[in-house]
């Protein structure tokens, strides 16, 4: 046994009648155990130490073999004078002590009882140990995890501020968009029954002075286009809007776009456009990212009173998981529009308002505060998001991302103007509305197109036509009809009798998610409220004359 001692234990026992018993511990105890006797030397007096006796747990606990016979300062020199001291003190005492300390040249930490064998003229100290490293370790990763806990603790309070703040920012934003939803509704239904500028028609005509009519009807239809810009505004807001979302190139869409761009900045503007030549195609409606880009480069010229440089950008831009997190986005590819200008920029302390509904940092009476409120809801219900960075001095810039759509763009589709001669006179259509006045209006709308119209009020009375006329060429109906019986379930009807029965909805807002929850199927489309009359007719002659895909 490499431990063994050079003489038998019983030695140190007087009455030697134990011996084999005490031979039999000393070999089999678990910890480690030692005997050693001061000496003296170079280094003075009791400087070091021998070990006469070690049994075979010293070399586990210690890493050291063979330790009977040698001499500490042989073993280790460079820790001696800590070892001599710590056994010296219970050699000159008497005193037993415990301790804890590492055996540096086998980085083992030592939990030692130490006492002294008879009087101190015999030199002599016992040990016991044993190897307590496992131990050691894990109360100093403890002792570093409580250092770095405060500070921990003080980043997960903070993390969850700012989700708190998140998510009062969200129930704010829903809590307007519902109520924004409900009154746009409703008022748009009566913007297309009633104006007080038609009541002035009425008296003129019952006056007999119709050339008076005239002002009247521009100032009523230019009120009501305005009144219905505003809704449209509410709606993008509060993620409402009816939306027709069609693979669609940017960079196309800018090409058409960009004198309107020019015209609307004026000549004190430059504007300039950086593409990404493979920009890829987004799924979005593009008639309201038009609008959307078109409220971003106004809010530039009215930030650039003295001129300045407008720049439109597309950018491809893939998302991992941590820069989606940033931006409170879900990872992968997305199409982004930039919106850039060298104008006033805004105040740090406005710049978390700006997408609030009605807040704006322009003068009084120049501006509705809807504009970056309608772009925020229009991108959030494109699935995408808007993100934006201002440098007072310096200028403003707005960053839309949306989706990418995995697939080629659609060709832009051919104006339905021309269109109105070639939808056979005597089509038969089916007009459901609930309310009275804009049913009488799409009524008469069509049967100016030479359509033959029977009209519903709701859905019950829209199947009991269905029962006395089968065959119709089109649906017309409102999406949100009483009764309990939407206009949805109205066409699902009808096609089920009259299978690629073209459809067209119309209606004041998405009502929920009876239009927004799939996309349309060929031969359907959507009208928007208010519309005008060759808007009406437009989309039911473009319905009629397209040919559905057979399944």
């Amino acid at each position: 046994m490499s431990g063994s001692a050079p003489s038998d234990i019983a030695s140190l026992n007087p009455s030697g009648s134990d011996s084999e018993i005490f031979r039999l511990l000393f070999e089999n105890m678990d910890d480690g155990f030692c005997v050693i006797e001061f000496l003296d030397g170079p280094h003075g007096p009791l400087s070091d130490y021998i070990h006469i006796i070690a049994n075979a747990a010293y070399e586990r606990h210690t890493g050291i073999p063979n330790v009977v016979g040698q001499r500490l300062r042989d073993m280790v020199p460079d820790e001696a004078d800590d070892w001599i001291a710590f056994y010296g003190k219970v050699l000159r005492t008497g005193e037993p002590i415990r301790f804890r300390n590492e055996l540096v040249a086998t980085s083992r930490h030592l939990e030692v009882s130490s006492f002294r064998l008879g009087p101190f003229e015999n030199r002599l100290v016992a040990v016991l140990f044993k190897d307590v490293t496992d131990k050691v370790l894990a109360e100093q990763a403890l002792h570093q995890l409580n250092e770095t806990l405060e500070q921990r603790v003080a980043d997960a309070l903070a993390q969850r501020e700012q989700a708190e703040m998140a998510l009062r920012q969200a129930q704010k934003m829903e809590a307007v968009g519902q109520l924004t939803g409900g009154l746009a509704h409703d008022f748009n239904n009566l913007l297309a029954g009633i104006t007080g500028s038609f009541e002035m028609i009425a008296r003129r005509m019952e006056q007999g002075r119709v050339p008076d009519a005239e002002r009247y009807v521009t100032a009523g239809l230019g009120a009501a286009r305005r009144a219905a810009s505003l809704t449209h505004r509410l709606l993008a807001f509060s993620r409402r809007q009816t939306l027709s979302p069609r693979p669609t190139s940017v960079n196309a869409l800018l090409a058409d776009f960009i004198e309107l761009v020019g015209r609307t900045v004026g000549p004190e503007i430059t504007v300039k456009v950086a593409s990404d030549y493979d920009a890829w195609p987004a799924l979005v409606d593009a008639n309201q990212l038009e609008n959307a880009l078109l409220n971003l480069c106004i809010n530039a010229r009215d930030a650039m009173p003295d001129g300045g440089v407008l720049t439109i950008e597309t950018l491809n831009v893939t998302l991992d998981q941590a820069g989606a997190e940033e931006r409170g986005m879900l990872p992968g590819d997305y199409i982004s529009v930039t919106v850039s200008d060298t104008g006033v920029g805004i105040a740090s302390e406005d710049l978390e308002r700006v997408f609030e509904p009605f807040f704006t940092t322009k003068p009084m009476g120049r501006g509705t505060g809807l504009g970056l409120s309608m772009v925020y809801g229009f991108a959030r219900q494109s699935n995408g998001l808007v993100r934006i960075r201002s440098t007072p001095g310096q200028g403003t810039s707005v960053r839309i991302y949306l989706p990418r759509h995995d697939g080629p763009a659609e060709l832009a589709a051919a104006a339905d103007a021309d269109a109105r001669g070639v939808a056979r006179a005597g089509a038969s259509v089916l007009v459901v509305d609930d309310e009275p006045t804009v049913r009488m209006m799409m009524v008469d709308a069509l049967g100016l197109m030479d359509f033959r119209c029977i009209e519903a009020h709701d859905g019950a009375s829209a199947f009991a036509l269905l029962d006395q006329s089968p065959e119709i060429d089109l649906l017309v109906t409102d999406v949100g009809l009483p009764g309990g019986v939407n206009g949805r379930q109205v066409a699902d009807e009808a096609r089920r009798r009259q299978p690629g029965l073209k459809v067209l909805f119309v209606t004041g807002y998405a009502d929920t998610a009876v239009l927004q929850n799939e996309r349309m199927e060929p031969g359907i489309a959507v009208l928007t409220k208010p519309f005008t009359i060759d808007d009406l007719q437009r989309r039911a002659v473009a319905l009629l004359d397209a040919v559905t895909p057979q399944a």
